[in-house]
Formats: C-alpha cells, sequence, structure tokens
C-alpha cells in the first residue's frame, strides 16, 4: 500500500465514522481557548475544563488578565500541570495581547507564536479552530497515531509529522484531521496498549499488519 492509498483509506474512514470531531476544550471566545489550550500543555482537556470557568469568570478578558500578576493567577490553576509557568504565561500573554494586537486574538502563526506559553502547536490550534485554517497542530496523540498507521515515515519531531500531514491531507479537511487524530489516539489508539480490536483502521494500519505478521511468525515456529 503506497502512501497516498494510506491516507485516501484513512480519510474515508473517518469521514464515514467521525464526521464530526471538534476541540473538547469548553470555549466561547477566541480568548478563552487561547487561555485554555496553553493551560492543557501535558495536562488533561477534563483538568482544564474543571478549573477555566472560574479563572475565566474573574478575567474574562485580555485587559482583565493583563492587570493580574502571575501570583494573582496562580490560585485559579493550581491544579494544572507546572502551573507557575502557565501562570506566568497567561499574564504576559494576556499583556501582549493588549499592548500588540489590541486586546484581540491574532489569526495568523507567525504572530500567534510571538505569545508567552504559545508555541507552534497551540498557534495551530487557534488558527484551525478558530480562524478555519489549514494548521495541522501536532500533539503527542497526533504523533504518536500517524506514526503508528503509517501516515508518517519514521518522524522525529512534531514539525516533520505536521509537513508529512499537510503534504497528503487535502487542505479543507486539515483542520478537522487534527481533530481526528487527537480523538482517535485519546480514546482508541492508546500509547501504552493500543484499542486494536475496537479500531476500524487495522486494514490500513502498519503497526496492526506488523503485528498480526509477529503474531503469525510465532505461531509458525
Amino acid at each position: 500500500m503506497t502512501k497516498a492509498e494510506r491516507f485516501r483509506h484513512v480519510i474515508q474512514w473517518f469521514e464515514e465514522n467521525r464526521p464530526i470531531a471538534e476541540t473538547e476544550l469548553h470555549y466561547t471566545t477566541p480568548f478563552e481557548l487561547l487561555v485554555a489550550v496553553i493551560l492543557s500543555a501535558q495536562c488533561t482537556d477534563k483538568r482544564v475544563n474543571m478549573i477555566t470557568p472560574a479563572l475565566l469568570m474573574q478575567y474574562p478578558n485580555p485587559q482583565a488578565m493583563a492587570k493580574a500578576e502571575p501570583e494573582d493567577i496562580f490560585p485559579y490553576i493550581r491544579s494544572v500541570s507546572y502551573p507557575n509557568n502557565k501562570a506566568k504565561h497567561l499574564s504576559n500573554m494576556a499583556k501582549m495581547l493588549v499592548s500588540e494586537f489590541h486586546s484581540e486574538v491574532p489569526d495568523e502563526v507567525s504572530d500567534l507564536i510571538k505569545l508567552p506559553g504559545v508555541g507552534r502547536k497551540t498557534a495551530n490550534v487557534i488558527a484551525s479552530v478558530i480562524f478555519d485554517k489549514p494548521a495541522m497542530a501536532v500533539d503527542t496523540h497526533v504523533f504518536r497515531v500517524s506514526n503508528r498507521i503509517g501516515l508518517t515515515t519514521n518522524s522525529k519531531s512534531p514539525l516533520q509529522t505536521e509537513l508529512e500531514l499537510i503534504k497528503y491531507i487535502p487542505e479543507p479537511l486539515i483542520a478537522k484531521a487534527h481533530h481526528w487524530l487527537i480523538l482517535h489516539g485519546r480514546y482508541v489508539c492508546l500509547a501504552r496498549k493500543p484499542k486494536c480490536n475496537e479500531c476500524g483502521l487495522t486494514p490500513y494500519c502498519r503497526y496492526y499488519q506488523t503485528m498480526q505478521k509477529k503474531a503469525s511468525d510465532t505461531i509458525k515456529k
């Protein structure tokens, strides 16, 4: 199976079986999603959704959060991973939005990555979810699932994975494909023990085919 064929089959399966795929982070404005994505780094969406209501009630927009110092924000986010760093990021991110972007979340990745706490993955999430741009955010799930299935070939970095994926995924589907891969990795293609018996992608999955061959070879011995 060629790589193009594998992509075509995988995309077709997702379109037929996962027509709705979107972020599990709760938000109502671009600013709220930006805050949530910054907090979600190495933390579950479930945990982030638990703490953002109180945080955003206190600091509902960039202007309000820009007036807060990290020590003001910390109590609201103490239960997430790396709360000290994230409190600093949120405070400084809001200050930059106010001072350099007229309190508006920018729509270009090149501008988004200037914000404290915003790397390429976070910028791509905002660009794709809020502004419907063909940006592929690569987190640990996307990285793992892409390599396992065989959509990428021994990718060594998130950027390499991103470039390989957008090369083969039709532009109108890139934003949704990001969520397809994340959700598949979160609930089916688990890191330690993938649920291959529940997965509809096994006919096109390089990992599954390899494991089946190993099992067959073992029986023959």
